[in-house]
């Protein structure tokens, strides 16, 4: 299974792509960086730059799931804007290539990498690094975002699997959700 995690940026968006072999329990990155836009660049410029990047990164890796952080607060108004722009063409590239997507909020990718919602961005990339068998944790901590969401999604998915299977078959039994 190859999973892409995006973490959206307009100045950095990064990426991470992990490949959990079938029959695996172990992670293995395949890729990893960041797309870079110029702030003095044309707003439209920018978000066609980062969208034609990460499309060229989903035919090149054809992930089985795209996961992208989702934007639960900002303080900053204008970044949560760019951040939800960018946050959109991430979704939109995905589902268009046929993708599975998938949303986490930062607590949530924390929780399950850490095993602390309020980790910090250190906690984050040294985790990484642990998890992937890294020799330095990556490094723009976007990277690292990136790699984490990768993660999470692959190592919570056989219990969502489950609760959904269990929630499905409660339903077909008469029970309640």
């Amino acid at each position: 299974m190859f999973v892409l995690g995006v973490d959206p940026g307009l100045s950095r968006c990064g990426y991470g792509v992990i490949e959990r072999p079938e029959g695996s329990s172990a992670i293995v990155a395949r890729a990893a960086g960041v797309i870079e836009t110029a702030p003095t660049e044309p707003l439209p410029q920018r978000l066609a730059t980062v969208h034609l990047e990460l499309g060229d990164l989903i035919t090149q890796f054809d992930p089985d799931a795209v996961v992208v952080e989702r934007v639960f607060f900002q303080t900053n108004v204008r970044t949560a804007m760019s951040v939800g722009q960018v946050s959109g063409l991430a979704l939109a590239a995905a589902a268009a290539a046929g993708c599975v997507v998938v949303e986490y909020t930062a607590n949530e990718v924390k929780q399950a990498v850490v095993g602390y919602g309020s980790a910090t961005k250190d906690q984050v990339q040294r985790m990484v690094a642990s998890l992937l068998g890294l020799a330095a944790p990556p490094s723009p901590p976007d990277v690292a975002d990136a790699l984490a969401l990768a993660i999470c999604h692959v190592t919570t998915m056989p219990l969502r699997a489950a609760v959904a299977a269990a929630s499905a078959g409660a339903l077909g039994t008469g029970g309640t959700p």
